[in-house]
């Protein structure tokens, strides 16, 4: 079985109504270089399940995690096929555009701790407040004295 969707599929929302309708004859999992794929039996009709976004046939990488969703689906008898699973295959495929977004995530995580701890000590700092007002007129005073300079 290869990864192509040229042959008609299904989708996770046609399967949970065909399992509703109790329409649903059986379940092949079958092993793919990439992980585990999933095959529907009903009707007439053997399908393989797509994924909603990419339309391509889905692929689980652990077995545990395809059981899982048959059982929240209601498929709780089904086959295994085996033959092509190959336990040295890495069951973890690198991404580096989730590393870099996790990076992100991180450095935005440590500067938000910072930005909070700056503002926490502001808080906290005993000196006393200068009113709004006064603060302004200084800074108003220091911007005339800056454009005088420049003049």
């Amino acid at each position: 079985m290869t990864t192509s969707t040229a042959s008609p599929t299904i989708d996770h929302s046609t399967l949970a109504k065909l399992v509703e309708a109790g329409a649903v004859r059986g379940a092949h999992v079958v092993a793919q270089p990439q992980g585990w794929a999933l095959l529907v039996r009903y009707g007439q009709h053997e399908r393989p399940l797509t994924a909603q976004r990419s339309r391509q046939v889905r692929t689980w990488r652990k077995l545990e995690t395809l059981v899982q969703y048959l059982q929240s689906v209601g498929v709780v008898r089904f086959d295994v096929d085996a033959s092509a699973f190959d336990p040295a295959t890495p069951s973890s495929n690198p991404r580096p555009d989730r590393a870099a977004a996790l990076k992100a995530a991180h450095e935005a995580a440590a500067y938000d701790q910072w930005f909070r701890g700056q503002v926490q000590a502001a808080m906290d700092d005993p000196a006393p407040s200068i009113p709004d007002e006064q603060v302004r007129d200084y800074f108003a005073a220091k911007r005339a004295e800056l454009r005088k300079r420049m003049q």
